[in-house]
């Protein structure tokens, strides 16, 4: 069976269980507590060096890290991903933006507001990260003006990658009421068979403690 190494609050562990939950993949889950420095134990480190979740761990035991990339190992042969190379690649296009564009932005101030103080540093970083953030929502939302999708005509990878932090965007202070063609995107993939939202982990009933956790 795979193994995910998630974290409950992330929306790149998210990611990966909404393709899970869309693909009828079963698999085991487990909690990684980054907060309480789970992701830097041996344990965890030697099945991803880098440090970070999530981590999926496939049934030969191989070990496959980054959100995007686990998405799309999973989505091969799916509709999630286009036949068409043009339409695969613009599914990367948008992968891309999501974790150079978006995902440094938005996500990170979802986390900062959630701490129980931001430190110099972070305050002054803020405003940058922000205008970055909206430049972000305002792509998409252009972008979806005239279409129900980011790619083609069906959801896709592209969808699920950009959902996962900027439905919980407003966590981390941006005001979504200004992109409504962005707020109606949401709506459709909130609708979508096997959604579930990020503070319901699928499988955290079943999740045992990580190695190396404390």
């Amino acid at each position: 069976m795979l193994t995910l190494y998630d974290f409950a609050p992330s929306g790149n562990g998210y990611k990966v269980r909404l393709v899970l939950a869309q693909l009828g993949r079963p698999f085991r889950r487990i909690e990684v507590d980054l907060l309480a420095g789970a992701t830097r134990t041996a344990d965890f480190l030697a099945i991803n060096p880098d440090g970070r979740i999530p981590v999926l761990v496939l049934e030969d035991g191989t070990a496959l890290a980054e959100s995007n990339a686990i998405c799309w190992y999973l989505a091969e042969g799916s509709p999630l991903l286009p036949d068409d190379p043009l339409e695969r690649a613009q599914v990367l296009r948008w992968m891309f933006f999501e974790q150079y564009s978006h995902e440094p932005n938005i996500a990170v101030l979802r986390f900062w507001h959630h701490l129980p103080a931001m430190t110099p540093l972070q305050q002054a970083q803020e405003p940058e990260r922000r205008a970055k953030g909206e430049a972000a929502l305002a792509v998409m939302q252009t972008h979806l003006v005239a279409r129900d999708w980011f790619v083609g005509d069906r959801p896709s990878l592209a969808d699920i990658a950009l959902y996962a932090y900027t439905h919980v965007a407003e966590e981390g202070g941006f005001d979504l009421a200004g992109y409504p063609a962005v707020a109606a995107w949401l709506a459709r993939v909130a609708a979508l068979p096997g959604h579930f939202p990020i503070t319901d982990p699928i499988g955290l009933d079943a999740a045992a403690p990580a190695a190396g956790a404390h």
